[in-house]
């Protein structure tokens, strides 16, 4: 975002004259929420509807996992590049344009006859969701100006987009059971139109000045962030024991080594060196890919499990996540608050060491463990989400210089997405819940540490 962005974002914030401010705010609030629930709905409902799926569409063992994993693959590779253009060209095009093509796609999807296209259908989502996410904070940092207020849109924001993430398996399971795999994906039409309709309201500038596209480096973010989620999940769903993930991974290696050379040389970096120079930013993309890799990871292996070894239907499996469904819709609009009053980074740290014990409660569970255990690790799990995570993302829009908030946060999201892949790809390859349950605790303390190392160095301090 350029320097002049820093006044269209005041002006976003400035208000007609008519309707009372709080309720136009409200309404242009929902038009930006509305878009992050769907990203994450779609992240998640999918899941449960995939026996289904496979019956219906005689998708084959390889080709399964893919109907699941091609819009993560995506969604994580177009992050970063998606920040950028939304720097460039306004984050109100960028936004509309996504939902717009959200709905349509999720259309197309519900249309597909077979794995093959459904899974062209997903990628294409992914591109869609990618962006919204950074384009839909870009916007919330302008229609809240005010930090204080910022912080609490930024828990309310993820308080309402968590509930896209959690009631995905209870909605799946429960359209499944209506009709099919199908409605999974035609319940998104509508809600991506009425969300068109509420962010007419949001602000139409766009930069008085333009910066320079970085093309090399848009490519190349995406063919690393691309090529390292493909691995992870490709390596995860079916062993590293092969090439392809191992191949994926020297390819991204690759592509992060030449991108560090040309954003030295770059006039406008796709990811400045001026933000990555930022301990505060470090930190925050650390804490939420940690956070990210023990939520969405445990998610799936336990869902997994579920349906494995303890043999529940996908409409038990979707409800047995109902106690998660309370704290991780309501916690965050207090983590808001809490934000404000004491700071970003003592909830960071709490909500990591959340999941460190949501992993240590797991690592003692097996196929006859009381429903009390599960319930308390589900629990600690949705206190990691609901405070790292929002925490991480309001620290960011304070740690960022206004011209690259777009761009900071596509980069914390892409992090977020990276963690979240390699979280499905290691937990859902570990043999037992007691091994799951250990990785989490491990990389919750580790992701502790360097947390504590980063928020305490002299850049940290002084940014």
């Amino acid at each position: 975002m350029t320097t002049e962005s820093s006044e269209l974002l005041s002006r976003s914030s400035s208000e007609p004259k008519g309707a009372p401010r709080s309720t136009r705010t409200a309404g242009r609030f929902a038009g930006i929420v509305v878009g992050n629930f769907l990203v994450l709905l779609d992240a998640s409902i999918l899941n449960v509807a995939v026996p289904d799926l496979r019956a219906d569409l005689h998708a084959s063992a390889s080709a399964l996992p893919w109907t699941v994993d091609a819009y993560t693959v995506v969604f994580a590779g177009l992050m970063l590049a998606a920040g950028s253009l939304a720097d460039r060209w306004g984050p109100r095009r960028i936004y509309r344009a996504a939902l717009i093509s959200f709905g349509v796609i999720s259309a197309l999807c519900a249309a597909a006859d077979s794995a093959g296209l459904l899974i062209v259908g997903r990628a294409l989502l992914g591109v869609a969701a990618a962006g919204l996410v950074p384009a839909s904070l870009a916007l919330l940092a302008g229609l809240y100006p005010d930090p204080a207020k910022r912080s609490r849109a930024v828990g309310a924001w993820a308080a309402i987009s968590a509930l896209g993430l959690v009631s995905g398996p209870v909605l799946g399971g429960a359209l499944v059971a209506l009709g099919g795999w199908q409605l999974v994906f035609l319940v998104n039409p509508p809600i991506a139109l009425i969300t068109v309709v509420l962010a007419r309201k949001l602000s139409a500038d766009k930069p008085s000045t333009h910066r320079k596209v970085d093309y090399p480096g848009l490519v190349l973010s995406i063919a690393g962030l691309g090529a390292l989620t493909f691995g992870l999940v490709d390596g995860g769903t079916d062993g590293w024991a092969r090439p392809v993930p191992l191949a994926a991974i020297v390819i991204a290696l690759l592509a992060f080594a030449a991108l560090a050379v040309v954003e030295r040389r770059a006039d406008e970096p796709v990811l400045p060196p001026a933000l990555l120079s930022l301990s505060r930013v470090r930190a925050d993309m650390v804490a939420a890919s940690a956070a990210s890799f023990a939520f969405y990871g445990l998610l799936f292996a336990m869902t997994q499990w579920m349906v494995e070894d303890r043999h529940m239907s996908a409409l038990q499996t979707g409800l047995a996540f109902l106690p998660m469904t309370l704290p991780l819709a309501i916690l965050p609009f207090f983590t808001g608050r809490l934000v404000a009053r004491i700071g970003t980074r003592p909830l960071i740290l709490f909500g990591l060491a959340a999941g460190a014990l949501s992993g240590t409660i797991l690592s003692f569970s097996g196929t006859d463990t009381p429903l009390a255990l599960l319930v308390a690790a589900q629990i600690a799990l949705a206190l990691c989400a609901t405070t790292a995570i929002p925490a991480s993302t309001a620290d960011m829009a304070g740690a960022a210089p206004q011209r690259h908030a777009a761009t900071a946060q596509g980069a914390l999201n892409a992090s977020r997405q990276a963690g979240s892949a390699l979280g499905v790809a290691v937990l859902g390859t570990l043999a037992s819940m007691h091994q799951i349950g250990l990785a989490v605790v491990v990389l919750g303390l580790g992701s502790l540490l360097v947390v504590v190392l980063l928020s305490r160095s002299k850049a940290a301090q002084n940014a």
